[in-house]
């Protein structure tokens, strides 16, 4: 349960500030654990009040509407995979070889499709290629790429791999075709392989 404390004094300003902090993570955990359990339509402000043990006004003070509780959610989920990929251990994080990293990084991803999918596939709509996630995770690719020892045009390489990652297609995939999370991550790999291949180089 979250308990939303108040300060006692001027003094307590920052444990007040780093309360905050702490208490909206809470919140944003508690709503990313509704979608996983009962999708976008099970987020409301009254589900997510009942589910962290707040009252439903603490819940619109700190999201406003549900819509901002939408983009917070989406910012929260993409902090948490980018602190993985970034900071976090292997074989997401940096202590990995570039291709296992390469390799984890689509089927941790695929994985969040899965369970927050109608999430991933509305921050797509809203546009992917801009100065965003995408961008970030655009230049991550290339960095792992590099370090591979992988030719050619990287940009462009990253791009293609990325495409296979696309929450809309990921569902569609998921959904219609009726493939699997692990059928298409053992994919994601094949591609992976088959781009850092000596064999695949570009002069």
């Amino acid at each position: 349960m979250l308990r939303i404390g108040q300060p006692s004094s001027l003094n307590a300003e920052p444990a007040e500030r780093a309360d905050a902090a702490r208490n909206r993570a809470l919140l944003l955990d508690a709503a990313q654990q509704l979608v996983r359990e009962h999708g976008v339509a099970g987020l409301t402000m009254d589900a997510l009040a009942k589910r962290a043990g707040v009252g439903k006004g603490t819940v619109f003070r700190r999201f406003g509407n549900r819509s901002g509780l939408m983009l917070a959610l989406l910012d929260h989920s993409e902090q948490k995979f980018q602190t993985a990929f970034m900071f976090g251990p292997g074989p997401l994080g940096p202590e990995a070889e570039p291709i296992d990293r390469l390799i984890a990084f689509g089927r941790t991803r695929l994985l969040d499709i899965e369970l927050e999918g109608d999430l991933h596939r509305a921050a797509e709509e809203k546009g992917r290629f801009g100065d965003g996630p995408y961008a970030l995770h655009r230049a991550h690719i290339v960095l792992l790429l590099r370090a591979a020892g992988v030719r050619g045009e990287l940009a462009l390489i990253a791009d293609g791999l990325l495409a296979t990652l696309s929450a809309a297609l990921v569902l569609h995939q998921m959904e219609v075709l009726g493939y699997t999370r692990a059928q298409i991550g053992d994919n994601w790999e094949w591609l992976v392989r088959r781009v850092v291949s000596p064999v695949a180089q570009v002069e």
